[in-house]
């Protein structure tokens, strides 16, 4: 664990036992990186209410905590990317960009553990794949966290705010 990722003011997760958390583990509230966690949360919840570039910023402000190669790096960056592809399909009708910003994403989240953080990979990694092929299979999906689907609240947003500065 790296100091600079400790983060005491994130929660356990809401059900289950995602990669990442350990009840064991005292720092960050079982967390190895309760920053990456607190990324995670509000990534997600922005993603989930077509927030796509605060999410992205969410990601990716985030991954440069970690270096390249690692299993934090990876999946960050990942998420950087279906963010990314999300933005491009829905704002610019560029679905060209989106299955490009989408194949980086699924090399990137192999290896990746199914449940990451409270983040389900394999169906993160599934709708991907169907959207290469049917970009509309973004259509309705949400990223769902610790098996539930959030939407972004004003903490969300201000967390994204944060990140400009």
């Amino acid at each position: 664990m790296d100091d600079h990722t400790i983060d005491p003011d994130i929660a356990p997760p809401a059900s289950s036992n995602p990669t990442g958390w350990s009840a064991d583990r005292r720092e960050s509230n079982g967390w190895e990186h309760g920053t990456l966690r607190r990324a995670v949360i509000h990534g997600v919840c922005l993603y989930n209410s077509g927030e796509f570039h605060e999410s992205h910023d969410c990601f990716e402000a985030e991954w440069y905590n970690y270096g390249r190669g690692s299993t934090e790096s990876k999946f960050l960056h990942g998420m950087v990317q279906v963010a990314a592809g999300a933005y491009k399909h829905f704002d610019f009708e560029d679905d060209d960009g989106m299955r490009s910003l989408f194949r980086t994403a699924l090399q990137y989240f192999q290896g990746i553990p199914r449940d990451y953080y409270g983040v389900d990979v394999l169906d993160v990694r599934t709708v991907l794949t169907n959207a290469l092929s049917d970009p509309t299979a973004l259509h309705g999906w949400a990223i769902t966290l610790d098996g539930e689907v959030r939407e972004a609240g004003t903490e969300d947003f201000a967390y994204a705010e944060s990140l400009e500065h």
